[in-house]
């Protein structure tokens, strides 16, 4: 696709001349130089049509607290005598559920003399247009807060704008995995892909077998996610329109599991003999599924998503191929000396007793890359380097989801500057139909842990990860130039400051309001 920076948009060059700037940037925008002060003790949000007590939504009370904070520091909510009102309405009441990946985020928000509206088909719709709502307020230098006379009908490019976290390399504490999800709702990413655990820990604390984490944490104590835990991280995901997608990778990338349960992992030889090491999950044994099987159900009612991440990528070969009784079994099976054939076994497995407790499977690409019968995936998410374009088409010509991963690791340190590597991504741009097309359901930012813990998680994310963000809800003929976004993501990265998210800096310059430890 060429997207030239020299196209003259009467719209963008209308939107940049303005005194605020959103991100990501909204579909449609009608900017006026017209504005109006809002007074903290004078400003309120509210529904339409006064509905009472029992059809106010608890997602938007919490939200109207949360972002009377955001837009007026220092400032308590809940004054009278108001004079400017946002007012909310839904299409349709859905205040008590989660989001999922159907769930719409479509609203449109009017900003006009004295009051605001916002009318959304969902409630998740509605916390993406307070968001957008929040930025469109600024300080004059005189401390003053205006808001200018704005139309804005918006809606996400991509269903699935994730960020994925990796919490067994380096344990995060909770506090900062809440702090990210702030963070994420402020770029409007909506789904959290939890790598809960690897082969370095198991901290995910299971009712069923507690000594996973007890035998496979780093400690059995102080670095564990307890139920209680998980319940708060969902919790505090669904206030702000966010799905936690739960991976429990397998068959590799298990090694922590082997010392909570026994016999789960392949026992590799040195000739005839043990050599006393373990390599991936054994897929011969019975037992092996039997674990898995009350694993997932725990894993299902605990996670609430309809979706689970299976993982299933780098399996290493060497320890079967070492182990007598796993090629006897490959013998029996007339996988011959295939072992991708044997990971395909297990999978496809896996991937059943997932079906069975209707959960939608996600899979690493290395499953569809060395799967013969692909039709029981469902999604499968890129994630190699190389043409990702080619693989993201091999996929959706074989009639499957797609999750682009691959552009957007930011584990690796790297030049705040290089956010436009991240920026300049185009999903679609590959040679398909719009059926094909419409099977890329989004894609995510990855933060793999091996150089990351809660030091440098924020800096590290934040602002490149909104560069992404901004791919996967905007228009991508209106976000083409990075001389356009640049501004504008800069604002943004102040914006972030303020709320108290530690995000780098994009280049020299300030903010009027510096980052604070401490500040909400």
């Amino acid at each position: 696709q060429d997207f030239k920076c020299n196209s003259k948009s009467i719209y963008l060059r209308y939107f940049c001349i303005s005194f605020h700037y959103v991100w990501p940037l909204p579909q449609i925008v009608i900017p006026s130089p017209e504005r109006y002060q809002l007074k903290p003790q004078s400003f309120s949000f509210g529904y339409r049509r006064n509905l009472d007590t029992k059809h106010s939504c608890s997602v938007l009370d919490a939200a109207f607290k949360r972002y009377f904070s955001i837009l007026f520091p220092g400032y308590t909510y809940g004054d009278e005598n108001e004079v400017f009102t946002l007012t909310i309405s839904l299409d349709r009441h859905d205040c008590q559920g989660y989001p999922n990946q159907d769930s719409s985020e479509r609203y449109k928000l009017s900003v006009f003399a004295g009051q605001a509206s916002l009318n959304a088909e969902t409630v998740w719709g509605s916390l993406r247009g307070l968001e957008t709502f929040s930025q469109l307020v600024y300080q004059d230098d005189f401390g003053s807060y205006y808001v200018n006379k704005t139309e804005i009908e918006d809606y996400p490019q991509f269903n699935y704008r994730g960020i994925l976290l990796d919490t067994s390399r380096h344990y995060l504490p909770v506090q900062a995995i809440l702090k990210t999800l702030d963070a994420m709702a402020y770029s409007k990413f909506n789904v959290f892909h939890w790598h809960l655990v690897d082969d370095p820990s198991f901290p995910y604390q299971s009712q069923k077998f507690p000594d996973l984490s007890n035998k496979g944490a780093f400690h059995p104590v102080t670095h564990i996610y307890t139920q209680s835990d998980v319940r708060r991280v969902i919790s505090y995901a669904r206030m702000r329109g966010i799905r936690v997608l739960p991976e429990f990778d397998s068959p590799g990338h298990t090694k922590s599991w082997g010392k909570g349960q026994s016999e789960l992992l392949t026992p590799c030889y040195r000739g005839d003999t043990p050599s006393g090491t373990f390599g991936p999950v054994n897929p011969t044994l019975p037992s092996t599924y039997q674990f898995m099987a009350s694993l997932l159900k725990e894993v299902a009612s605990v996670f609430p998503d309809p979706y689970i991440h299976l993982g299933g990528d780098e399996v290493d070969f060497s320890c079967w191929r070492s182990n007598p009784y796993i090629r006897a079994f490959m013998h029996k099976m007339g996988f011959g000396l295939d072992f991708s054939k044997l990971e395909a076994f297990y999978i496809e497995k896996i991937v059943n007793i997932t079906s069975v407790l209707r959960k939608t499977s996600i899979v690493w690409q290395d499953v569809f890359d060395y799967h013969e019968r692909r039709k029981f995936l469902s999604v499968v998410e890129v994630w190699k380097q190389g043409c990702y374009l080619c693989e993201v088409r091999r996929v959706v010509k074989a009639g499957l989801r797609v999750i682009l991963a691959s552009p957007w690791y930011l584990d690796q340190p790297g030049p705040t500057h290089n956010w436009a590597r991240y920026y300049n991504v185009w999903p679609l741009a590959f040679k398909g139909t719009e059926k094909q097309k419409s099977l890329v359901i989004g894609g995510e930012v990855c933060l793999w842990g091996e150089y990351v813990d809660a030091t440098n998680l924020s800096p590290r994310l934040w602002p490149r990860a909104s560069a992404a963000a901004e791919r996967l809800w905007s228009n991508e003929r209106q976000t083409s130039c990075v001389e356009r976004a640049f501004p504008r993501l800069q604002e943004f990265r102040c914006k972030l400051l303020r709320r108290g998210i530690q995000a780098e800096p994009l280049y020299v310059g300030h903010c009027k309001h510096e980052y604070q430890s401490g500040i909400f």
